[in-house]
């Protein structure tokens, strides 16, 4: 809970500026609100909001949950407190609820897609600068499995790591000799050739980078027959559209950026009683 207060805290003096002008003029005595859906979706954000609610010291009750499904109407949650609290509050709380509930519901699209089937959905590191925790949560809320958090997480050779290494197999013992015992190397290919280098030299994941999927199911079947272990992950083009298509492939996992970079916000507003 130690990011998100940080988180709600910076919020709060992002919005709040030198002071609310209304605090001095506002009314005294406490009053009552409450936040309405006003689009369909999945709700997110509910953690944020509450710790939110906690620094500010206004109560707030929500009636519904991260990852409840939202009709256009429905009454999110309810506040009470005091009017300059709840006002100076308004924007902050509403922003968080409708972006968290953006990213939810674009990747519960993208999760009811392939929900039936035996592959893991992950989002990517295309997020928002010094919002990455918060849009990560937001999308496993949706039903996405988050990829790396950072740089730390895997060791990911891309097409540009790529360009600096003469060996790649040399490269991969002197890393695994570098790296923790348990990290994993994951390296990007775009063809059928560096799939097989980069199996070969030991990698533990292998990206299927802007592959078809037909080039993905011969990579699969190379990987059945030859490294069982390695892990098989396809992005590049996953949409909507196409999701479905690549996770019939065989792939162990499906990345995709839209989930994050494409979701849109949902509208909610708060109400006074």
């Amino acid at each position: 809970m130690i990011n998100i207060k940080k988180f709600v805290k910076n919020a709060i003096i992002e919005d709040n500026g030198r002071g609310d002008l209304f605090f001095d003029v506002a009314p005294k005595g406490k009053f009552k609100a409450r936040a309405i859906a006003k689009d369909d979706g999945i709700l997110a954000g509910e953690i944020y909001a509450k710790a939110l609610a906690k620094t500010e010291k206004f109560d707030c009750k929500f009636l519904k949950h991260d990852g409840d499904r939202l009709k256009k109407g429905d009454v999110i949650a309810e506040l009470e407190g005091k009017a300059s609290i709840l006002l100076s509050s308004e924007r902050t709380f509403l922003n968080m609820l409708q972006h968290a509930s953006g990213i939810a519901t674009m990747a519960n699209r993208f999760a009811s897609k392939v929900e039936d089937l035996d592959v893991a959905l992950l989002d990517t590191r295309k997020t928002r600068p010094l919002l990455r925790d918060f849009e990560k949560y937001a999308s496993r809320i949706g039903g996405a499995i988050n990829h790396r958090l950072g740089l730390d997480d895997c060791l990911m050779l891309k097409d540009t790591h790529l360009r600096t290494i003469t060996n790649l197999k040399e490269f991969i013992v002197k890393a695994k000799k570098r790296i923790s015992w348990v990290t994993k190397i994951e390296i990007e290919c775009e063809t059928f050739e560096q799939v097989q280098e980069a199996m070969d030299a030991g990698g533990d994941i292998i990206m299927c980078d802007n592959m078809t999927p037909d080039q993905i199911r011969e990579v699969v079947k190379f990987r059945d027959e030859n490294y069982p272990a390695v892990l098989l992950e396809a992005s590049g083009n996953i949409s909507l559209d196409t999701v479905r298509m690549y996770a019939e492939s065989g792939v162990d996992a499906l990345s995709s950026g839209s989930i994050i970079h494409q979701a849109t916000w949902l509208d909610f507003s708060m109400k006074f009683d």
